[in-house]
């Protein structure tokens, strides 16, 4: 299994240093761990092999190997990887039903929780809301269309996040919002390099065999 850092965690490190908030950004790695061990255990329990594991600024992404694509694979991707999301809204309502006795201390933890699952599942590719969009598409139109789909819906989500987020931004003066935009962005420029990549590998294979 592959283990790869991604060089900007260390950047955003630097950045949550000079704003203060590095607690908060401690607390959700922290529980991004938790949320990456809950997809590793449940693809372990269906029998998929992890294939990579990347650190990233905001937690930690597991890859499965599936030798046989299939419709069943794809549903227990779809289930693997919704269990990160349920972790943490599960540790979110366990730490509200105790927040009378301990609510300083568990504050923190709600947030954070509540913050990752939601972050999670923005239908963004790679985030686990993209993931599950193009297995669900997978199934139903095929892996060429799932791609192209996800990847315009990933690019109208962070279209409509950039305005609700300058907008909160007028009001709430926390640079944390702007820095974590900015981490979407790129992971969507990202995506749509790899799609273009795809797409013309997809013209020439169509190309050779309308020759042939």
């Amino acid at each position: 299994m592959n283990i790869k850092i991604d060089l900007s965690i260390f950047l955003f490190i630097v950045l949550f240093l000079f704003t203060n908030q590095i607690q908060i950004y401690a607390v959700l790695m922290l529980f991004a761990l938790i949320h990456e061990m809950s997809h590793l255990v449940c693809g372990l329990a269906l029998k998929l092999k992890p294939e990579s594991v990347v650190i990233n600024p905001f937690g930690f992404q597991i890859q499965f190997n599936i030798s046989k694509p299939n419709k069943k694979s794809h549903l227990k991707k779809i289930f693997v990887t919704l269990v990160g999301p349920l972790t943490n809204f599960l540790i979110a309502i366990i730490c509200i039903c105790l927040a009378n006795e301990f609510q300083s201390k568990l504050s923190e933890i709600i947030y954070s929780n509540l913050l990752l699952a939601f972050f999670n599942l923005l239908p963004i590719y790679p985030l686990d809301g993209g993931r599950i969009l193009q297995e669900i598409l997978h199934i139903l139109v095929g892996r060429k269309k799932s791609y192209e789909i996800t990847n315009k819906v990933s690019q109208i989500t962070i279209i409509v996040l950039t305005i609700i987020t300058s907008i909160i931004i007028l009001y709430v003066h926390n640079i944390c919002f702007v820095i974590i935009l900015a981490y979407l962005w790129y992971l969507v420029i990202k995506n749509e390099k790899i799609y273009i990549i795809r797409n013309n590998i997809y013209k020439q294979i169509n190309q050779t065999e309308s020759k042939v």
